[in-house]
């Protein structure tokens, strides 16, 4: 476990809106426990800025253009090793929180957590430990419940991408980049009722049912979410 420094832990915050980096200020502003140095909106940002910066905690969103967070803690923890990612989402879906584990992340809270339990959390994963929100223990839990019930049972790989359509393949991509329906339709020029069925048949497809799903196995077949769609 690491000691607790005699100085503020060194964070970043990287989320797409400013207001919510605005609140996170506001909620850490306490020059005796906490001190910004970098603040960013993108993951690549977030890599940038642990690889320079090298902050105790960085504070890092899910949901962002360009690419979700969980694809940028590889490269983070690369870049700066000692760095802590802590994710901060409103997802609280299972997967999510399984995949940010798998991914090297030493923390989960949700933003609906009380202003306390956030810098609880920054303070307990530079301690060396890690910290999930209760909701998001109890999703863990459960996920490890359902996990031990089925664990003799040999999982079947999902498709390669090759089974979908062009258009299929650039829908998941735009889902797994964390984008809504609508901003999808707006970005490819095809209704919301179009992206909805080519959303609804790439998940029969790959037998993925979330959206969590859905960007680990972008991640494992080396799709890159951030690529421009034109």
């Amino acid at each position: 476990m690491t000691e607790r420094a005699t100085s503020p832990i060194r964070l970043v915050l990287v989320d797409d809106h400013v207001i919510v980096r605005e609140g996170l200020r506001h909620v850490l502003d306490d020059p005796a426990d906490f001190t910004i140095v970098g603040e960013g909106g993108t993951a690549a940002e977030a890599i940038v800025l642990a690889g320079t910066l090298h902050p105790d905690v960085l504070v890092l969103d899910i949901s962002m253009p360009g690419g979700s967070g969980l694809h940028a803690v590889p490269e983070i923890l690369e870049r700066a090793p000692q760095t802590r990612v802590l994710m901060l989402s409103v997802h609280d879906d299972a997967e999510y929180i399984l995949e940010s584990v798998r991914v090297g992340a030493h923390g989960y809270c949700l933003k609906d957590s009380a202003p306390s339990e956030l810098r609880s959390a920054i303070r307990t994963v530079f301690s060396g430990d890690t910290f999930f929100s209760p909701l998001v223990a109890q999703q863990v839990a459960q996920a490890l419940r359902e996990g031990r019930a089925v664990k003799d049972q040999e999982p079947t790989p999902p498709p390669k991408a090759d089974v979908l359509s062009p258009r299929e393949r650039e829908v998941l991509r735009c889902v797994a980049d964390g984008r809504a329906n609508k901003e999808i339709a707006a970005l490819l020029g095809i209704s919301t009722r179009t992206v909805e069925a080519h959303r609804d048949s790439l998940m029969k497809k790959l037998g993925i049912r979330t959206v969590a799903g859905l960007t680990r196995y972008c991640l494992d077949q080396g799709i890159d979410v951030g690529q421009s769609l034109t």
